[in-house]
């Protein structure tokens, strides 16, 4: 995928010296929407490219079949995990395998720890800095999940207890409000996917509103 996202931003970056733009699309549709719009200077050039797009394209259809066929076969609790909006085959699929036994945590609270999305502390004296997160544990996960809440938090999210815990943060402003946002929202939602994996319950997406109006 990082791949393909390369060879589209070179496409693009080539067409716009000629003074020419392709139409804004999806990355999946990318090679059938710029048929036609690439300016004859550099067809010959970027036509391979296109192609080669196009076949990366499918071969990622293919792997997210695979993981698809995975995750219903092998590894149903990644339905569970699913149930949450923004959480795909891919992610769900990667936090069972890396956290591998849900029972090894004692507390919920302690996977995002283990994902390295706390901030650390340094001590001295009367002083209790809080630092950047850790970054420790699995980087892959750690992204996805982050990837999940940047999901969340934009348009195309849906309302629930992570969104306005993501938003409630962004409104405080201060540097970077929407990055440490969204890896709050992560740490959160880490929490929430190994709590529905060990109760094996449905996902109530405003839990923790109606706990408290309660």
């Amino acid at each position: 995928m990082r791949c393909r996202s390369r060879l589209i931003n070179h496409c693009r970056s080539q067409v716009k010296i000629f003074g020419y733009r392709l139409p804004a699309c999806s990355t999946a549709s990318f090679h059938h929407k710029v048929q036609g719009h690439v300016p004859s200077q550099c067809q010959s050039a970027l036509d391979w490219i296109i192609d080669e797009i196009g076949n990366l394209t499918e071969k990622i259809r293919a792997f997210d079949c695979q993981v698809r066929r995975l995750c219903n076969e092998k590894y149903p609790q990644t339905a569970r995990l699913q149930q949450i909006r923004g959480v795909g085959p891919t992610t769900a699929l990667a936090f069972v395998l890396v956290i591998d036994d849900p029972l090894r945590f004692a507390r919920s609270r302690d996977v995002g720890a283990y994902l390295g999305m706390y901030p650390g502390q340094r001590q001295s004296g009367d002083l209790d800095r809080q630092l950047r997160i850790t970054k420790e544990g699995n980087r892959y996960v750690r992204s996805l999940l982050v990837q999940c809440a940047h999901y969340i938090l934009g348009h195309f999210g849906e309302d629930c207890d992570l969104r306005r815990k993501g938003e409630a943060l962004i409104a405080r402003g201060g540097r970077g409000a929407r990055k440490k946002a969204a890896v709050a929202v992560a740490r959160k939602l880490s929490v929430l996917m190994h709590r529905l994996w060990v109760a094996d319950t449905l996902y109530d997406p405003f839990y923790q509103s109606d706990r408290q109006a309660a």
